[in-house]
């Protein structure tokens, strides 16, 4: 069987769930131009002049969403 679990995603997974960081974030932002929320990383580089990054992880699901299975099976 194939997945759509990618090594990035085990990677964000392992460091939203290790209590080892504590730069995540909820960010209310847009998906397709529906309101919706994400869980980000936010980031800043050893120059304190410079912007700081936000990295989207994952975004919640919005009323329109379908999120199937792969036999595309609805959750």
């Amino acid at each position: 069987m194939s997945t759509n679990i990618s090594s990035d995603h085990i990677s964000a997974f392992e460091a939203l769930t290790s209590g080892r960081f504590e730069n995540f974030a909820l960010f209310s932002c847009f998906v397709d131009g529906t309101p919706s929320a994400a869980i980000v990383a936010v980031t800043r580089s050893d120059d304190p002049n410079s912007e700081v990054q936000i990295t989207p992880l994952f975004v919640s699901v919005t009323k329109n969403m379908v999120v199937t299975d792969h036999e595309g099976v609805p959750a």
